[in-house]
Order: structure tokens, then C-alpha cells, then sequence
């Protein structure tokens, strides 16, 4: 699995690949991006986007990607699928896609965020160093200072090993994007107890989310697919969800 640079200490040092085939949008995005701070490469097409990821550049790999959907020579869903299939690189997918059903499916396929045009490019910053920090929150080396190396998990049958970010159902393992392991992994945290959608938002979206809570459903409808159990995760009506806990 390819790992993104860690950019330092600081979250803008952080090299943004922009992926639009639009010259109207992604030149004034690149010069709002670099006021902010954020060194940005501009692509226009889908192989482009999957060379510059895959096969960067001396000194220019990505740390950040932000992905339109309709480009030229490809879907940008595919691209996604790509990426994630082999990095664990930050992607905000960014479209005039509106639909509950294309944001869904881009979570789905492991996008970190979806941004809808038109938007702020404060906003966009804002999104940008909220993820950066997710991940980095995330990462092997910060989960490795804050727990034991023996990190592994059991209930039932689901074994979570947070140090490496895998898990499994009864030895098989199971392929989850970032956020689903975040999400499965904060539930995990206390088995059976009961964490509303403000508490799990606020620890997996951080509190400087501005997305729609819709997304935590989908996420965690997308976990109970694949953890092939429905009733692993608990939905309390009105309150938030709970990881069933194993049996006595």
C-alpha cells in the first residue's frame, strides 16, 4: 500500500494533485489553493491523475488529491477505485454531481469527502487540512505512540488490529477503506456502548466537518455489507449506533 508524504509539521507543505479538465475552474482553484498556503499540480485527465499518483515525479509525489468526476479520458469513480486500491492517499472527490447517489457511491469507493460546485476555496482549504488531519491522526506512527504494540481486537469473530489498520471476520480479511476502519475501529473502542452520530462525527469526521450526516449512514451501512452482518452495528433510533457486543 502506497502512503502519501508526511508533509512535515505543517498541513499546507503538503503537495495537492487537482484533477480537472476544466480550465475555468482549475486555474483560479490553483491560485485560491496556493493563497492558502498549498503547493498544487494541476492535471486534466485520468491517466495523468493515476501516472501522478503511481508513478510521481522526483520530489512530486501527491499527499492530496482533489478529483472531478467527468474527465475526458475516464471516470473519475473508476480513478478513485483506482487510487484507493493501492494508496491510502486523501481524496476529496470535487464535481457538480450533486446526487445523493454519486455522493454515496464516491464514498463507497473510499473518497474521503465530496465537495459539490460551486463552492468557497476557504471552505475547500478548510476540508482539505480537516482530512490531512485525520489521517495523520490515523497514521501507523501516531496510532504507534498513543497504543501498545499488541493493538489487536477481538469481538466475536471480528479481529481489529489497529497498528496495521486490518481487519477480519473469523480469519478472513476484510478490505475497508480509511474512514470505514476509523469508524469501525471508534465503535470497537467500547463494544455494546452506545455513541451518538454528534460523538462518532466529531471523532472519525472531526469537529470541523461541514459535510452531510447522511455520510456516517452510508458508512456504516457499507460496513454491515461488508462484514457480511447486518446486525454487527446497532442503530439506536434518535441516539446513534453501537457495536454489538460479542456474547458472554
Amino acid at each position: 500500500m502506497l502512503r502519501p508524504p508526511s508533509g512535515g509539521g505543517n498541513l499546507s507543505e503538503v503537495l495537492v494533485l487537482l484533477v480537472e479538465d476544466d480550465d475555468e475552474i482549475a486555474e483560479p482553484l490553483v491560485k485560491g489553493l496556493g493563497r492558502e498556503g498549498f503547493d498544487v499540480d494541476r492535471v486534466a485527465t485520468a491517466a495523468a491523475a493515476l501516472a501522478a499518483v503511481l508513478e510521481p515525479a522526483a520530489g512530486r509525489t501527491p499527499g492530496f488529491v482533489l478529483l472531478d468526476l467527468g474527465l475526458p479520458d475516464g471516470s473519475g469513480m473508476e480513478v478513485c477505485r483506482t487510487i484507493r486500491g493501492v494508496s491510502d492517499v486523501p481524496v476529496i472527490i470535487v464535481t457538480a454531481r450533486g446526487e445523493e447517489i454519486d455522493r454515496v457511491l464516491g464514498l463507497e469507493l473510499g473518497a474521503d469527502d465530496y465537495v459539490v460546485k460551486p463552492f468557497g476555496v476557504r471552505e475547500l482549504a478548510a476540508r482539505i487540512r480537516a482530512v490531512l488531519r485525520r489521517h495523520r491522526a490515523a497514521s501507523p506512527e501516531a496510532s504507534s505512540t498513543a497504543r501498545p504494540a499488541t493493538s489487536a481486537q477481538q469481538v466475536g469473530s471480528l479481529a481489529i488490529d489497529r497498528r496495521t489498520r486490518t481487519v477480519s471476520v473469523g480469519g478472513e480479511v476484510v478490505d475497508l477503506a480509511p474512514k470505514e476502519f476509523d469508524l469501525l475501529a471508534f465503535l470497537a473502542d467500547d463494544p455494546g456502548a452506545v455513541r451518538t452520530r454528534t460523538e462518532i462525527l466529531d471523532a472519525v469526521w472531526d469537529t470541523n466537518w461541514y459535510g452531510p450526516t447522511k455520510t456516517l449512514d452510508v458508512h456504516v451501512g457499507s460496513l454491515r455489507r461488508k462484514l457480511a452482518d447486518p446486525g454487527i452495528i446497532e442503530t439506536i433510533r434518535g441516539v446513534g449506533f453501537r457495536l454489538r457486543a460479542a456474547p458472554a
